[in-house]
């Protein structure tokens, strides 16, 4: 394992299939960048939350077991690997697992690409609450995709997401395909109509935007192919039409609070809600 928590990849592990989705996914990442997985399996519920009686016992030795085989595998791979099997909220002991962590890998607690607020709900606290880039995995097979997409908007969160974005598109030999949108502003009587100017003005502004996120790249990663997509719409259904077919999604999120929408940002929580691909949710 590395020296310090900052080369570890944590991945949360329980029996669904999708953990062990999520676990394939941060070895691939591990074996790349040479770094540490910690295995992290949280027993939680009515019996977590009980003392050391014989049925918790049990139920956390198996957890073990199991930890412990896939842990075992991946070592024959080359990866170093650490095993954390505990008792109490899954949430917050995978949160306090990953501090200063390189990044927090999760299997989605929900099924399939379709949109719902109710939707995977463990996910959403996880990633407004985690204080290292969280990788949110599908729970279905992505098939052929292509490409590294991340959502640009000029913030100093975005630029860390374009950053990231570029090195795991460098990493993968993967297109990067940076997507900013924009929506006219509403205006009193104007009935959905706007000046031609108005409009050029502000495809040209996003355009703008763009380039300044993307200076230095092609510099730093010269055999990286950039793609630049400054579209009309709505963000977080722009950037879900190109997940689409994308291998990988990036976006910024904003911190931590009480509300998770207004945490995550608009955007980054529509995005995670449809979950058209493997997610990076980078602050």
């Amino acid at each position: 394992m590395g020296d310090t928590m900052s080369e570890v990849i944590v991945v949360g592990l329980t029996d669904a299939p999708v953990a062990q989705r999520a676990v394939a996914w941060a070895a691939s990442r591990a074996r790349d960048r040479r770094q540490g997985l910690k295995l992290v399996s949280i027993l939680g519920g009515a019996v977590g939350a009980v003392g050391e009686d014989a049925l918790a016992d049990r139920l956390l030795a198996e957890m073990r077991e199991r930890a412990e085989a896939t842990a075992a595998g991946l070592r024959a791979t080359g990866v170093e690997v650490e095993v954390v099997v505990e008792r109490g909220n899954p949430t917050e002991k995978l949160i306090a697992a990953a501090e200063g962590a390189a990044l927090l890998v999760i299997g989605s607690d929900h099924r399939g690409p379709a949109a719902g607020a109710t939707r995977g709900p463990h996910g959403f606290r996880i990633v407004s609450a985690a204080t290292c880039p969280v990788v949110v995995v599908p729970d279905f097979d992505l098939g052929e995709r292509r490409g590294v997409v991340v959502g640009v908007d000029g913030s100093e969160t975005s630029e860390r997401a374009v950053a990231w974005a570029a090195a795991e598109a460098d990493r993968l030999g993967e297109p990067l395909v940076a997507v900013a949108a924009w929506v006219p502003l509403p205006a009193p009587g104007n009935h959905g109509r706007y000046p031609e100017q108005y409009l050029q003005n502000m495809q040209a502004l996003t355009e703008e935007t763009l380039s300044i996120a993307l200076a230095g790249l092609r510099s730093r990663y010269p055999d990286l192919e950039i793609v630049a997509r400054a579209e009309r719409g709505y963000p977080a259904s722009t950037i879900n039409r190109h997940a689409a077919t994308a291998r990988l999604v990036v976006v910024g999120t904003h911190g931590r609070g009480a509300f998770r929408r207004f945490v995550l940002g608009s955007v980054s929580y529509d995005v995670l809600t449809h979950l058209a691909t493997v997610t990076a949710a980078v602050r």
